[in-house]
């Protein structure tokens, strides 16, 4: 069953309603005005679906499992790297990037159970999502996790894209989360990098594709 999210509501609603106003002057014009107005309804209801699409929300089986990280997103691998994460691990950690297309589904889900024990937004530029350089310009909000397992910390960054316009974060602060619970949207293409803790072991590569909710990201290292 696919629902609609919940941030794309007042997107879609705007959309059928200009969608609905070029039918209805259409329907009262002649000419060359009418059919000006035909290719705007027409582009509106091409909009209007498109939308619907893009708003998808899938239901999902979430394997549940306290030793992974499952992936905060649906997209495409297109960098792992070993990197100083300063702003809420204070350490070192592994960054895996995932690239998210508009035809990607942009709900984003907890890779872990825990509580967010952080939040910060960044207002910045709207640079392509797949460059290096929009992990650090683009307007971006930063979520820090902490697992149920309070040694297990991981933090996970929402990117705006080129065209991304609003990034819905659905939690608070101290509130708790569910490994794969819908958590954040970022309304079209965009980026999301998650950090891993250093001793934890990678199980995508570069090029891969990945679920939300679903495909594991990390291994755990036992104990942690």
């Amino acid at each position: 069953m696919s629902l609609i999210a919940r941030a794309g509501y007042p997107v879609i609603g705007t959309i059928a309603l200009i969608a609905a106003v070029f039918i209805l002057v259409s329907c009262f014009t002649a000419g060359s005005s009418q059919t000006v107005f035909r290719c705007l309804a027409a582009l509106g209801i091409f909009f209007f679906f498109f939308s619907l699409y893009f708003f998808r929300d899938p239901e999902r089986v979430i394997p549940s499992n306290p030793c992974v990280l499952l992936s905060p997103a649906d997209g495409t691998i297109i960098d792992i790297t070993e990197t100083d994460e300063p702003v809420y691990l204070k350490t070192r950690a592994r960054r895996v990037s995932i690239f998210m297309s508009v035809f990607n589904v942009h709900v984003n889900r907890a890779p872990l159970n825990g509580t967010v024990e952080f939040l910060q937004y960044n207002p910045g530029k709207f640079i392509s999502a797949f460059k290096d350089k929009a992990s650090d310009e683009n307007e971006s909000i930063f979520a820090g996790i902490r697992g149920e397992n309070a040694a297990v910390r991981v933090s996970v960054k929402f990117i705006a894209g080129l065209i991304a316009r609003r990034i819905v974060f659905y939690k608070q602060l101290n509130d708790a989360v569910m490994q794969g619970e819908r958590i954040n949207m970022i309304r079209f293409g965009s980026r999301v990098n998650i950090f891993c803790p250093a001793d934890s072991t990678i199980n995508v590569k570069n090029g891969d594709k990945v679920t939300a909710g679903q495909t594991v990201i990390a291994v755990l290292k036992s104990g942690s």
